[in-house]
């Protein structure tokens, strides 16, 4: 067994117990909701460990992919649920496949066995326990490649400390800088007190990334998603990124869509305009962050809502 494989199953057990009791009295996300999820839901409105898909994934930014693709596990249910989801189908609606921890062990075994280079846990929050329980398991049977924490960047400080010496990488989103943008489209105004705090926590575990073959092996990629008529927000945020993250890497993006319930909403009812893709691109470029910026109009195919169910 490699000695890293025994450092994780080492962290894993030291932790579990923790982890549990966030699940049983739920204090997993800022939401906080208080219930025991072994019985009951809270906000996410989801019990057991559901999946929806699993693949190789080769959509993710390009120190992720490598030949195959990310391993690419896609939980239903989500402690925030934007209003404009692209994911709407397994995060609000909550379909799915319901696995135990076994299962989902062996699942990870498969991905990895098929080529992936990591296992890219999308929005994981809300199972955190079951899915610790499983990477325990992978651990033992062989798993040793990263695992990507993928996530909305709605998360208590206090639980992303908890993860460190378990995820290699976070892949996080910055969706909003005011609690008037967070209001409007995932209905909570706390969104950047948690996610500044949050961010700050992944980066001082991970402030230098490693690198190996091209591939990123440890960590942090911030992601923003531009929307519409929010430039002036999305430049609020790459300029905190680059006063207090600057070793971060930056995605950002431009595959906006008024999906699910945000076609109702006029400043959310429409794609990203050339521009202000183009302003924001400037501003990416000038301050020197470094990372990726998306093509303007991507393939519309990259979103979950065309992802098919296993």
């Amino acid at each position: 067994m490699f000695q890293k494989n025994k450092n994780k199953i080492y962290k894993i057990k030291e932790k579990l117990d923790y982890f549990l009791a966030q699940w049983k009295n739920c204090r997993l996300c800022p939401r906080q909701c208080g219930v025991d999820r072994s019985k009951e839901v809270g906000f996410c409105q989801i019990k057991e460990l559901s999946v929806y898909t699993a693949f190789l994934h080769r959509g993710e930014e390009p120190p992720l992919v490598g030949e195959k693709g990310s391993g690419t596990i896609f939980f239903s249910g989500c402690n925030l649920r934007c209003i404009y989801c692209q994911n709407f189908k397994f995060s609000h609606l909550r379909q799915g496949k319901v696995l135990d921890e076994p299962q989902l062990a062996s699942l990870m075994l498969k991905l990895q066995a098929q080529g992936a280079k990591n296992i890219n846990l999308v929005t994981p929050t809300h199972f955190l326990p079951q899915i610790i329980k499983a990477l325990l398991i992978a651990y033992q049977q062989g798993l040793n490649i990263p695992i990507v924490y993928n996530s909305s960047g709605y998360e208590r400080p206090e639980i992303i400390k908890a993860l460190e010496g378990i995820v290699d990488i976070y892949l996080v989103d910055m969706k909003y800088f005011t609690s008037s943008a967070s209001w409007l489209g995932s209905r909570t105004k706390d969104y950047p007190f948690y996610n500044r705090k949050a961010v700050k926590e992944m980066y001082q575990q991970i402030d230098f990334p490693f690198w190996e073959e091209g591939l990123l092996k440890k960590g942090i990629i911030i992601r923003h998603l531009l929307l519409p008529t929010m430039v002036k927000e999305a430049k609020r945020i790459l300029w905190w990124i680059k006063a207090n993250t600057p070793q971060a890497y930056i995605s950002v993006m431009f595959q906006y869509r008024p999906y699910f319930k945000a076609s109702s909403v006029p400043r959310l009812n429409r794609p990203p305009s050339y521009e202000e893709y183009l302003e924001l691109k400037k501003l990416a470029e000038e301050i020197g962050l470094q990372g990726w910026i998306q093509e303007f109009n991507p393939p519309e195919e990259l979103a979950g809502v065309h992802f098919n169910p296993f």
